[in-house]
């Protein structure tokens, strides 16, 4: 299945079966690692917190994320949505992708076998995304595979962030609807999209089928005052 990842054929080249035994083997995976990935989450946001000398009101304050939700959130004890970890990551200075990863070392293993990458479901809208790069590898660039259910809408409220980060949405299967600020893109399979994370953003699937995408993002610190980790 990992050989039609990077299929750039026509839709019809695509068996409808395809995406269907691909979410199978995302779930399977999801089913096995739910809890460790919020181990993960929790320690990830603490420690980051930490690096950056903010108590949990100050993150507060910055993100409008209730203390008592952050604090659940670094003790494992919810399972945060979408909107509410990307709030928490701007105000941290790090991208949402960041923080499935591992604190970056100089002997992390540059590659990531596909049965090793995290896969995460948002409560919310049931969207899945599988974190692709390398975690802990440093590089300016992270890899995000995104399958986007019939019907479903992710929105990020996060406008300002502390980092310059670029990214490119690429359509993998079927279509979505992106609105980034006042501008709204209908993205087909193959078009690829361009843009910078500094505008509030939503995701649509408006489809009965489901959609997959690669995402690609890359921080530029010199545009801001952060660091992407």
């Amino acid at each position: 299945m990992a050989t039609a990842f990077l299929h750039t054929g026509s839709p019809d080249d695509f068996p409808e079966a395809s995406l269907d035994s691909i979410i199978m083997e995302w779930f399977s995976n999801l089913m096995e690692s739910t809890s460790a990935i919020h181990v993960h989450l929790a320690t990830r946001l603490r420690d980051l917190r930490a690096e950056s000398g903010m108590t949990l009101d100050g993150l507060s304050e910055r993100t409008g994320v209730s203390r008592s939700m952050i604090s659940l959130i670094e003790r494992g004890e919810s399972s945060p949505t979408a909107a509410v970890l990307d709030k928490l990551a701007a105000g941290l200075g790090v991208t949402l992708a960041s923080l499935f990863a591992e604190r970056d070392s100089r002997e992390a293993a540059p590659l990531a076998r596909r049965a090793d990458q995290r896969v995460w479901r948002d409560p919310d809208s049931g969207y899945l995304r599988r974190n692709l790069s390398a975690p802990g590898f440093p590089s300016p660039i992270e890899l995000v595979e995104v399958i986007m259910p019939p019907g479903a809408r992710v929105g990020y409220d996060t406008g300002h962030r502390a980092s310059v980060v670029h990214q490119q949405i690429w359509i993998v299967e079927g279509e979505i609807e992106l609105t980034l600020g006042e501008e709204t893109y209908r993205l087909g399979t193959g078009d690829c999209l361009s843009m910078r994370l500094d505008r509030p953003t939503l995701f649509r699937n408006r489809t009965d089928r489901p959609a997959r995408y690669l995402v690609a993002l890359a921080t530029d610190a010199r545009g801001g005052t952060g660091s992407q980790r």
